[in-house]
């Protein structure tokens, strides 16, 4: 089977080898896994979980037996040999981050391009994306958005990234822990101006909640306060208002 890249080259993909599942699953509801998903879990030969403990969750509450290796982008180059022997072997292997979809702010990236590098076939089964889940709920347009993933720690570099893609005409979706959110909307205010955000937390939960407003309100309303959860930030382009 041929597949044609972006720039027009083909790489062939042997597809008498085992095929590598990525496999999103829930990012807080364990009903929120699909159906396929669960078959694929079932019949795989191998998951690739980046915390086996958060993959058990999953395959105790849905009675799946199966064998896990942990896989993180610390072990990538330790772990490549013995995944390719896997599929060599065409044997099925799957891979799962401890929530959503894997490579997006997730571990996987470095895993994909080296399979697709050497001719192995990889299969998306689609699903819960923290990302999607909180653009659709937030009110912001969603016809152009700019995923940022988490920023990095330097606050120049932070500041450089903001300024940048506040600039497009997209909504930004932006990841951030409970500890820096206060930080990361005085950024905002500073270099962006006083612009409609939106923070979705612990979506899909028992405890999810969204907040809506100018920076500069939102600001004081998490000031000093102790937050839980990871956040999903959206902010809206300039001249949006809600």
């Amino acid at each position: 089977m041929l597949e044609f890249t972006g720039n027009c080259c083909a790489r062939v993909v042997n597809m008498e080898k085992g095929n590598l599942f990525i496999i999103a699953t829930p990012i807080g509801n364990l009903s929120d896994i699909s159906l396929r998903a669960l078959d694929v879990l079932k019949e795989v030969d191998l998951i690739l979980s980046e915390d086996t403990r958060e993959t058990d969750k999953i395959l105790k509450k849905y009675e799946i037996e199966k064998s896990q290796l942990s896989y993180r982008d610390q072990n990538h180059e330790a772990m490549l040999p013995k995944i390719e022997e896997f599929l060599d072997n065409n044997l099925n292997v799957a891979l799962i981050s401890d929530s959503g979809t894997p490579l997006i702010s997730d571990p996987g990236y470095k895993l994909v391009r080296e399979l697709i590098r050497k001719g192995f076939n990889i299969v998306s089964i689609p699903g819960p994306s923290a990302v999607i889940s909180a653009l659709v709920i937030s009110g912001f347009p969603t016809d152009k958005f700019s995923f940022l993933g988490f920023l990095p720690k330097s606050s120049g570099d932070r500041s450089k990234i903001l300024k940048i893609y506040g600039s497009l005409d997209s909504t930004l979706v932006i990841y951030e822990s409970p500890f820096r959110i206060e930080k990361l909307l005085k950024e905002i205010d500073e270099n962006l101006g006083d612009r409609f955000v939106c923070l979705a937390n612990e979506i899909t939960k028992i405890h999810e909640k969204v907040t809506r407003g100018k920076v500069s309100v939102v600001l004081e309303m998490v000031k000093g306060k102790r937050l839980k959860g990871e956040f999903v930030v959206l902010v809206g382009k300039e001249g949006f208002y809600l």
